[in-house]
């Protein structure tokens, strides 16, 4: 569906998928979550509430990037651009999914700073359309970039035992590096320094408050 050829729709669209990403449940592929197969560790109450608390942060990072890729697809200018996003979004919808399950399965909640986080970057992803397609394009590289350093970061904290949240993760950098190398290959711009160190700033602003609330 296009936006400019059926902008109500469109905009009903993205409402009921907000409400989704935030309350519901959201639609994602028919991807199996990657932790089913595996038995759950036996954690002590430590290394639980840190595994919670990480993959708390990375349920919020895929509530960004819902919302990143959805502003952007309502503001993109070619009709391919569009359906890109909506695609790599439903892709994050199997990460949304499984870090929501898992964070419950350890006991814990989802951020509930997440309907904040959640308009920003929407905000965020709308003026990167405007910008331009390939400045868009350039963004979601750069975001799938810095995502992919902070799964490494939480591959090496995570509990060594903890063979469920470590099996998300890694179906998830995997689909990361896969989102950035698409958005590049599609005609996407490298961010000049100091948009990237802002998005640096922005996400340890997000990591940070996060882990706790």
């Amino acid at each position: 569906m296009s936006a400019s050829e059926y902008p109500l729709d469109y905009l009903i669209l993205n409402f009921d998928q907000g409400l989704r990403t935030l309350l519901g449940t959201p639609v994602g592929t028919t991807r199996s979550n990657p932790a089913t197969p595996l038995a759950d560790a036996d954690l002590n109450a430590a290394e639980r509430k840190l595994a919670a608390r990480l993959m708390r942060i990375n349920h919020t990072g895929e509530v960004c990037a819902q919302a990143l890729y959805q502003g952007q697809g309502l503001t993109a200018h070619e009709s391919n651009v569009q359906t890109q996003m909506q695609q790599a979004a439903q892709e994050e919808n199997d990460h949304l999914l499984w870090c929501s399950q898992r964070v419950h399965e350890l006991g814990d909640h989802v951020s509930l700073l997440n309907p904040l986080w959640y308009a920003g970057s929407f905000a965020i992803g709308a003026v990167a359309g405007v910008a331009g397609d390939k400045w868009s394009l350039g963004f979601v590289a750069e975001t799938e970039k810095q995502v992919i350093r902070h799964l490494d970061e939480h591959l090496q904290t995570l509990p060594m035992q903890d063979e469920k949240s470590r099996a998300i993760l890694q179906q998830m950098r995997e689909d990361e590096a896969h989102h950035a190398t698409v958005a590049l290959e599609a005609g996407g711009a490298n961010l000049p320094l100091p948009v990237r160190l802002l998005m640096k700033g922005m996400s340890k602003v997000m990591t940070k408050t996060t882990f706790w609330i």
